[in-house]
């Protein structure tokens, strides 16, 4: 049974085209990974088919009564409200339910027998609807929920506003998980959690009865939970049925044989327009000539696809620095109440270290008082000498307005602009990209444009807060081997072990120091 429809959809930004004439259909119980480098529109296909932005030109069609949950990168929950409440809205319709029963009930009091029969029907109905979506164990399922994405560590009674991004998006996630639509639409659920509740979440989805798209760079969890991939690429959406490994090898082997098609075919054009040249001024070949011109005329030209920009990131590397990067003595990190007991941490020269953890420890804020960005509540921190630090911050808040030319040139006001278009460019950044507002790119372009003001600064100790979260794959693959060549020390946080086993000498485990239960 088809779920939704989409049919000849158009859309771009400005002159910028992200869809041209794209068709799409998603049946009852398909798992569909949603792929394709940064920018090429996979967030937006999500908010047309929610219909929170209106294409171009297309048909979008859902099927009547479907219930559909949709998890973007941009949510919001409101000052006010603890986790527990925001849960327990997954269950709102059966709560008012509930309260229309109560409602029939006071009612009958006063009905004839024709209303009461009536009255009956109906409340037995609600009665069935409340049993069978589980309305009487909601608070069972809300802390089974809230246990397997590591909520009931953070305490259910918490403000939400009082929340990390890391922690806002679980809540909003296990909220999404509670209320069990006919489909889900998870656009980077893994960006801000944890390995113990990206394992939790796999399992989950593995066992989905019901449909789901997933927006994921995280190939490893991608391969594990779905059965079809949708490839967006040049204004394209393709179908793959299969994991992620198996859509690599079918997605080369069809461009390997594009390419000889098209070499073929542009061997024959030159051969054909050389013999109409020579041909068409004899009487005796003119015949021929024209024939030729027809079939030239009328030839399906083969067009191959402009190759995007693989980006490339080599860190400046300022002077050495001195032997101690940092040591902290009898450090307790915090801000109104402690988040670490008394911790004594070192670090020297050439160490790579990944800060692991669950969301919420402390790991950001350790990072901070290392950075004296905030005060410690105890203890105190020694920075080495020479040090040039580049730092990457996992959220940037607010809107930004600039072009990634203004952005750029604001950081290094002495480049000049082709200069400042090289280096976007190296990034892996289009020229449509270079000249858009920062406001309207992807989380990915965003990102992209954030290291190339990290890469282009000197520097000999990296400090890097979530650096993966929004980056396609050969970024991702580009920052892994730009972070292993650089010579300098690094201190980084991140959830993927496959990015940062082997480009880390130290793993610190920061559940061992938290003030917090795991």
């Amino acid at each position: 049974m088809s779920i939704l429809n989409v049919q000849n959809l158009s859309h771009g930004f400005g002159d910028r085209a992200i869809f041209n004439d794209v068709s799409f259909r998603l049946l009852k119980g398909e798992h569909i990974g949603l792929i394709g480098a940064n920018g090429e529109g996979k967030s937006t296909f999500m908010n047309i088919i929610t219909r929170k932005l209106e294409p171009d030109a297309g048909k979008i069609e859902w099927a009547r009564n479907v219930r559909v949950g949709y998890l973007d990168q941009h949510s919001v929950l409101e000052k006010g409200m603890t986790i527990r409440d925001a849960l327990k809205g997954a269950f709102q319709y059966l709560l008012d339910m509930e309260q229309q029963m109560t409602s029939l009930y006071e009612q009958m009091a006063e009905a004839t027998s024709e209303q009461m029969e009536e009255m009956l029907e109906e409340v037995g109905n609600i009665q069935d609807l409340l049993t069978n979506n589980d309305y009487y164990i909601i608070d069972a399922k809300v802390e089974e929920v809230a246990r397997g994405l590591g909520l009931t560590d953070i305490g259910l009674d918490r403000d939400v506003h009082d929340l990390s991004g890391g922690q806002r998006t679980k809540v909003l996630l296990a909220k999404l998980l509670l209320e069990k639509p006919d489909i889900l639409l998870l656009d980077e659920p893994t960006n801000y959690l944890d390995e113990q509740h990206i394992e939790w979440l796999k399992r989950y989805l593995q066992e989905y009865e019901n449909a789901f798209i997933l927006i994921s760079h995280d190939i490893p969890f991608l391969n594990s939970v779905i059965n079809l991939i949708y490839h967006m690429e040049n204004q394209e959406l393709n179908r793959y049925t299969g994991d992620y490994e198996y859509f690599k090898q079918v997605h080369e082997a069809k461009k390997q044989q594009l390419e000889s098609a098209y070499k073929r075919q542009q061997q024959e054009i030159s051969e054909l327009k050389d013999f109409v040249a020579r041909n068409k001024a004899r009487v005796s070949t003119r015949n021929m000539a024209m024939s030729r011109q027809k079939k030239l005329d009328k030839m399906e030209v083969i067009e191959l696809a402009k190759e995007k920009p693989k980006p490339q990131f080599n860190f400046k590397e300022a002077r050495a620095s001195g032997k101690l990067v940092f040591e902290a003595k009898d450090l307790v990190i915090g801000y109104d109440e402690p988040l670490s007991r008394a911790l004594n941490l070192r670090m020297e020269r050439g160490q790579k270290i990944a800060l692991t953890g669950a969301n919420g420890i402390g790991k950001t804020t350790l990072l901070r008082s290392i950075l004296g960005e905030i005060k410690p509540v105890g203890g105190s921190v020694e920075l080495g000498e020479y040090l040039h630090i580049g730092y990457f911050e996992q959220e940037i808040k607010g809107s930004n307005y600039n072009t990634c030319i203004e952005e750029l040139w604001k950081e290094f006001p002495s480049l000049t602009q082709f200069e400042v278009r090289a280096a976007l460019a190296k990034c892996g950044l289009t020229t449509k990209h270079i000249e858009s507002k920062v406001e309207v790119l992807s989380g990915g372009e965003k990102a992209k444009v954030r290291l190339c003001k990290l890469i282009n600064r000197e520097s000999n100790l990296l400090v890097l807060d979530e650096p993966t979260n929004h980056l396609d794959v050969d970024a991702k693959d580009e920052l892994k081997r730009a972070i292993q060549t650089y010579k300098g020390s690094v201190l980084i946080i991140c959830h993927e072990p496959e990015f940062y086993h082997d480009v880390v000498t130290d793993v610190w485990n920061c559940e061992s120091w938290t003030t917090k239960t795991f």
